[in-house]
């Protein structure tokens, strides 16, 4: 397995790389990450795997200053499960040499919506560092989690929009035994917390199998959880909402492919799920 930390020594291994399939991602890598890469490895010559920690997308107050640098681990993990995998991993100057980031990538409406109206800026960050890592890469396919299913639509969208030749590739959410998504800040919970988290899960299953029985009153669904959450002692619940899966636009009873989306803190913990559902 290979480091590179320049886009200089990248372009250049890249010249004679082949088919190039790319896992983007921050870095303290976890079992989801891994299955992001045996995907990765099933649609090409050659696998890269960025590690960088995005500043952009990050607010004012969240926990960019503490979010686990774990190069050594990572790099450890990605080389047991893919030895030919090269491992990008440039620091800040590097991706961003003037410091200050002038030309942005804009998603549409949709990014302040659902995490993007408590997270403003988010997904313009994300948009940014995605196609600034696309230009660097050079990949044939991309892989992203449909953990993060807001991201992965705005990656979706922005490759078709601007013709971008590359093939997202979504990869099933990682979940742990009790159900809970992987995620990197899990590593924030304490232990009560981590045995309360599942409770996500088991309300995306609920509503889950209540719609699959035919019920079409989505606000009702969302409210039983939120009421639930809360007397469980969870703080604020972002959002519980049903979503067209394609579109994202808000369900109507019509509708038949469907995603549910949450987002709430157990703790100090900001924990995001959501589970599809074809009826």
């Amino acid at each position: 397995m290979q480091i590179i930390h320049t886009i200089s020594e990248l372009r250049a291994w890249r010249k004679t790389a082949g088919r190039v399939a790319f896992v983007p991602t921050m870095g303290n890598l976890h079992a989801g990450h891994m299955a992001l890469i045996r995907e990765a490895r099933q649609h090409a010559d050659r696998v890269v795997v960025s590690i960088f920690v995005n500043r952009l997308q990050f607010g004012q107050g969240e926990d960019f200053d503490r979010y686990p640098r774990t190069l050594e681990q990572d790099a450890q993990l990605i080389a047991a499960e893919c030895p030919e995998a090269v491992v990008f991993a440039p620091d800040e100057r590097e991706l961003y040499p003037h410091v200050i980031q002038q030309y942005k990538v804009e998603p549409p409406a949709i990014q302040d919506e659902l995490c993007g109206a408590f997270r403003p800026g988010h997904f313009r960050g994300v948009a940014t560092v995605v196609t600034k890592l696309f230009n660097c890469v050079q990949p044939d396919v991309a892989c992203f989690g449909k953990k993060d299913y807001q991201q992965l639509f705005v990656i979706q969208s922005m490759v078709e929009e601007l013709n971008m030749p590359i093939t997202i590739i979504p990869v099933d959410t990682g979940r742990a035994a009790d159900g809970l998504a992987l995620s990197s800040r899990n590593g924030y919970l304490s232990e009560a917390e981590r045995a309360e988290a599942p409770r996500i899960y088991h309300h995306l299953t609920r509503m889950r199998d209540a719609i699959l029985a035919g019920e079409r009153d989505f606000a009702r669904l969302a409210d039983e959880t939120i009421a639930d959450l809360k007397q469980r002692g969870w703080g604020d619940v972002d959002y519980v909402e049903t979503r067209n899966a394609r579109t994202l636009k808000p369900a109507v009873h019509t509708d038949h492919e469907l995603v549910i989306l949450v987002a709430a803190r157990l703790g100090k913990t900001r924990l995001i799920d959501n589970l599809e559902v074809r009826c």
